[in-house]
């Protein structure tokens, strides 16, 4: 398996900084064992916990105002597999790259040789219908699932046909569908009709899902409809899924919601209810996903995974919800905003595996509000930093991933391969 990093790099990095991570791992395994929790047991859980890295993310994106390329850019899908490989190799936890149609398509076989060079796989396919591709015949300005005119929508439908088709060749086992279907004005589209034109549309490109893969539809509040969504909130998507078949799900982004909804909430009720497909991981502050996890409210993620770990440990019917990072990095080295995406992922992870569930249950019983919140916060407030060094460090990544990318001048190198981009327009990648 090739390293896009050399490895004594990685180990040099390592060298000076094993010392201290052991030292601070083995305190805080005697200040967890006086609560009673084992923190190898934590640490394997977390070893064996992946996200996956979206292609789309490794690129510079931008505002609908602005984009401002980076350095050493990804030209092509090859490039950003590269990049992937960069993520993987240091924090030994993104083994699946999520691909994106039309952007990455390329033909599946050097795709899937390119992936392997690096040990790497593929998640979920995403298909586009929210933007016209080069030679399209028939535009989505005006919708695509749920668009008016029949010829759009089979158009639409047959493009995420053919995500499935690749996908079949990738290895993968999952489809998303995220469309910006919607209306600007009142009055411009008839809102049941436009739903039924979506889940007829959907209900054709589930016809097409092999038997062992799964459908995931997004939710979104607004943008780039901003009077009316087709798909707007958890409630329309939950109809969407328990409408369109048992492998149907809903995905959760966590950029798609007003600034106050509990989503920890929307989860929950998903869960209950057998249709949470998975997550889009990433924060916000107003709209959409344009911030690295944990970025803003790094409590609310906790919140998120309390949920997870709490069907974990209860046994949940059906329970294996897909992690894939959905971001957008306009002031920063992408690889770095998604190793420390991927890193605090891991952490409110790691401390949702801490809170004390039997405690937590009785003081709920009691109605013991105070002991109860406290509770979630002794697991949140807990610095769980040595284990998430540790399983890198297993796994053979980095102990600190940012130091070991900047040591190693990956940045300047593909700098130096790659043609700079020119600056204007705005978009995302």
């Amino acid at each position: 398996m090739e390293a896009m990093i050399a490895e004594d790099g990685v180990a040099k990095s390592n060298q000076n900084r094993e010392k201290a991570m052991r030292a601070d791992y083995a305190a805080l395994g005697e200040q967890l064992d006086r609560r009673g929790i084992a923190i190898d047991a934590i640490l394997k859980k977390v070893e064996a916990f992946g996200v996956a890295v979206p292609s789309w993310g490794v690129g510079t994106g931008g505002t609908r105002f602005a984009r401002f390329p980076g350095d050493g850019e990804p030209r092509d899908i090859f490039d950003k597999i590269e990049d992937c490989a960069v993520i993987q190799q240091l924090t030994r936890a993104t083994p699946t790259v999520s691909l994106h149609i039309p952007w990455d398509r390329a033909d599946p076989k050097r795709l899937k040789q390119a992936a392997s060079r690096f040990g790497l796989g593929f998640d979920a396919m995403n298909s586009n219908t929210f933007s016209d591709g080069a030679g399209q015949s028939l535009s989505y300005k005006f919708g695509s699932l749920s668009h008016t005119d029949a010829a759009t929508r089979r158009q639409a439908v047959e493009h995420n046909i053919e995500c499935i088709e690749i996908g079949k060749e990738l290895g993968s086992k999952a489809l998303t569908i995220w469309i910006g279907d919607g209306s600007n004005f009142p009055g411009q589209v008839n809102f049941a009709r436009a739903f039924e034109r979506y889940l007829e549309a959907v209900k054709a490109i589930y016809a097409e899902l092999p038997d062992d893969w799964r459908l995931f539809t997004e939710h979104k509040m607004y943008e780039p409809a901003f009077y009316s969504t087709v798909v707007q909130d958890w409630g329309t998507n939950y109809i969407i899924a328990r409408e369109t078949g048992e492998r149907a799900y809903c995905l959760v982004d966590l950029g798609h919601h007003a600034p106050n909804v509990n989503i920890e909430m929307i989860v929950s009720r998903l869960i209950q209810f057998g249709k949470l497909g998975g997550f889009h991981f990433n924060d916000s502050k107003y709209g959409d996903d344009d911030l690295d996890a944990g970025s803003i409210d790094p409590y609310r993620l906790f919140l998120v995974f309390n949920e997870l770990v709490n069907a974990e440990l209860a046994g949940a019917k059906d329970f294996r919800p897909a992690h894939m990072l959905d971001q957008s990095h306009n002031v920063t080295d992408p690889i770095e905003s998604l190793m420390l995406s991927v890193a605090e992922v891991q952490r409110a992870y790691a401390a949702a595996l801490l809170v004390d569930r039997e405690a937590l249950a009785g003081y709920q019983q009691d109605n013991d509000a105070l002991m109860a919140t406290q509770t979630l916060k002794t697991a949140f407030r807990t610095d769980v930093e040595p284990i998430l060094a540790m399983a890198r460090f297993n796994r053979g990544g980095a102990i600190d991933p940012i130091a070991a990318y900047r040591a190693s001048g990956y940045r300047r190198k593909v700098a130096g391969e790659r043609p700079a981009v020119a600056s204007g327009g705005g978009g995302i990648v």
